[in-house]
């Protein structure tokens, strides 16, 4: 089934999704990979005639973060005059999971809370037992050495543990909340469901608060203790921690000025708070203990339309961590490194994707003509990119600890690239098999990141020999790909020439600089490919445009995605800030002073301008909670497919940053703050 949430939350150890209107999508725990715990966990009021569930279409809803935190706040409406306020919160500290409801109605009310549970406790409805402990008001489900516990405040005075596949009213947890009684059974085994109630009394405009804890543990003692740990504490010191806890990982980011952004004084602000959502989002998004990432919570796990997005790709994650570096946060770069020193397989290249600890996850990648080279020239390009930043001893003891990898992997880029091109492979996109632009352009970067890396460590001749190749597949690339229409081709499938134009050719700019503008026929390049991009794979929704991966793209209908648009707002931004330029503000095209301009000057004008406008156009596309997804629907302009991803919310910040940057440039600030 697939499950798109709209907010995430959590801790180091416990990742959870919910939806609008508050219910639990997933419940991660210790990873964020596995286990998922939960198939459904939602509450709902018995009025005394009927149940009300509060992800029900009846029920309008609006939904925010706390501003600066991961703290969410769901408020719902009831046509029939019942409201309801929820603030979920995980403790910083403890994989606890707190929910507060206060429930308030225009009419007086007679009936009962319930909360309704059906945990998969690890990722399995075979085989659990579940119990309700009635001095402790406890509700467990465990299996293996997973416990996932109910606990709340005040003490619930109704329970239930159910089998979910049983429809008899008495059995089923879902089921028995109907009469607006449930039947007390304390335990079971097999494929469970729970259920905790309470009175529910409310006078008119009158209110009723219920704080429920939803806690993990390894084991039943450890359970129980962080349950009765946690329900001493007032909820406004749980919440006053948690809050400060993400204010303070916040204040380690670069600080954002953007002086100068003349009729852009709402997008300013805009853009400041989306550089905290994404890096909010990433941290939620990181496993601590190993440094990996997940592209994105898990929403498809039976890989019923795609292969799965909760696992670790090289290529986003080396995006991701660069842009953590960027922002202020190098210490991922380093614990990414180390992952990849330990995951790196015998022949020198990554796997198509990894489980967070760094075994080898699901794949349609494991053989010679389906791995994806461009994971390990990625990875190559990003620890040379890192390692330029460092300084000192830090920069000698990195390159010394990452040495023999990168040595490993480059001449496995070595072997694949004897003819100047790569060897078949597949795509970025896990789509096609066959010879690519970006993968090409990725190698070149990851052994001109190499060579860079060998000449630093003293080994001049394998610095050569790397730069050498690097040089000449940049050259068969432009000679067998650049085509008289102005872009790259895709590459080369079923040995023919395929001229579809395809959003990633970008990457022979940016990310991999295997054209410069530096270069005049090179930029002129890159202006041809930005201008036929814009042209030919534009959807317009949202009043404004995104961009799709290639033409005639049939995966989830083709939508316009978030990390292509803000690809091409990137490429611009970079551009712009390469492009030589007077000092002077820039404003929207309406505002352009008559007087004739430096045809450099109207060139960055217009570089910066189309990128800011795509980049509005990603943030249009998030959630209203400013989660970036993977797609924009291109019938409706609403989040899309993977929600949130990793990669999208990494653009995010290279984009504000070199938007940041620019304004900087522009407006005769040169020094960074």
């Amino acid at each position: 089934m697939i499950k798109q949430p709209n907010v995430i939350l959590g801790n180091d150890e416990l990742l959870v999704t919910m939806g609008r209107k508050g219910d639990i999508l997933g419940l991660f725990y210790p990873r964020r990979d596995h286990a998922q715990h939960v198939e459904e966990s939602v509450a709902c009021i018995h009025t005394g005639e009927k149940l009300l569930w509060t992800n029900d279409n009846d029920w309008h809803c609006i939904q925010n973060y706390i501003e600066d935190t991961n703290i969410v706040s769901t408020k719902l409406y009831h046509d029939s005059g019942i409201r309801i306020s929820i603030l979920d919160l995980v403790h910083p500290d403890v994989p606890v999971l707190i929910r507060r409801f206060k429930v308030q109605s225009q009419q007086k009310i007679s009936g009962k809370f319930f909360y309704y549970s059906n945990f998969n406790v690890g990722e399995t409805s075979k085989k659990n037992s579940g119990f309700c402990d009635t001095e402790a008001r406890l509700l467990v489900q465990y299996w293996q050495n997973y416990y996932i516990g109910i606990h709340s405040l005040p003490e619930f005075t109704e329970w239930q543990i159910g089998k979910a596949m049983d429809t008899i009213w008495w059995a089923n947890s879902k089921y028995d909340m109907e009469d607006g009684k449930l039947q007390g059974n304390k335990e079971d085994i097999g494929n469970i469901n729970n259920a905790a109630g309470w009175d529910l009394e409310l006078e008119a405009d009158g209110a009723n608060e219920f704080v429920i804890l939803i806690g993990a543990a390894s084991s039943r003692n450890l359970l129980y203790k962080r349950m009765h740990e946690l329900s001493k504490l007032p909820l406004e010191h749980i919440f006053e921690k948690t809050r400060e806890h993400w204010v303070m990982w916040l204040s380690k980011k670069h600080v954002l000025k953007m002086p100068g952004i003349e009729g852009y004084e709402n997008l300013r602000q805009e853009l400041f708070s989306a550089y905290n959502r994404a890096l909010l989002m990433l941290y939620l998004l990181n496993d601590r203990e190993y440094g990996s990432f997940v592209a994105a919570p898990e929403f498809d796990s039976n890989f019923e339309k795609c292969g799965g997005y909760g696992f670790c790709w090289n290529r986003d994650t080396s995006e991701v961590v660069l842009a953590l570096k960027h922002s202020g946060y190098p210490e991922y770069c380093d614990m990414f490194f180390k992952w990849c020193i330990q995951t790196q397989l015998p022949n020198g290249s990554w796997f198509q994707r990894y489980w967070l600890n760094g075994d080898i996850a699901p794949s349609w990648g494991n053989f010679d003509y389906s791995t994806q080279i461009d994971e390990t020239g990625y990875t190559l390009h990003s620890m040379d990119i890192y390692y330029r930043t460092l300084e000192g001893l830090t920069k000698a003891e990195f390159l010394d600890e990452v040495w023999v990898s990168i040595l490993r992997a480059a001449e496995y880029l070595m072997k694949r690239t004897k003819s100047g091109i790569h060897e078949s492979c597949m795509d970025l996109w896990e789509t096609y098999y066959g010879i690519f632009t970006y993968t090409n352009a990725s190698i070149y970067a990851g052994l001109m990141g190499a060579s860079h890396l060998a000449e630093e460590n003293g080994e001049s001749g394998m610095a050569r020999r790397w730069k050498k190749r690097a040089e000449f597949i940049k050259q068969a690339t432009i000679d067998r790909f650049w085509l008289q229409e102005g872009y790259f081709a895709k590459g080369i499938i079923n040995e023919k020439l395929d001229k579809t134009l395809d959003a990633s050719i970008l990457g022979a700019y940016i990310p991999f600089g295997m054209l410069s503008p530096k270069d005049p026929v090179e930029k002129d390049m890159i202006l041809f490919m930005i201008e036929n991009i814009q042209k030919k794979l534009s959807v317009p929704i949202n009043e404004s445009y995104g961009i799709r991966r290639y033409e005639n793209d049939s995966y989830i209908d083709g939508n316009p995605w978030i990390v292509t648009t803000l690809w091409l707002s990137k490429a611009m931004f970079a551009l712009a800030l390469d492009m030589p330029q007077e000092k002077i503000m820039f404003a929207p095209t309406h505002e352009i002073p008559q007087e004739k301009e430096d045809s450099h000057t109207e060139k960055v004008r217009e570089l910066t301008d189309g990128g800011i406008q795509f980049l509005k156009w990603a943030l249009a596309g998030a959630t209203s909670t400013g989660l970036l997804p993977e797609q924009v629907d291109k019938s409706t302009g609403k989040p899309a497919w993977a929600i949130p991803l990793g990669w999208s919310g990494s653009l995010m910040l290279d984009n504000v940053l070199l938007l940041d940057k620019l304004c900087r440039k522009k407006a005769g600030n040169t020094t960074e703050s």
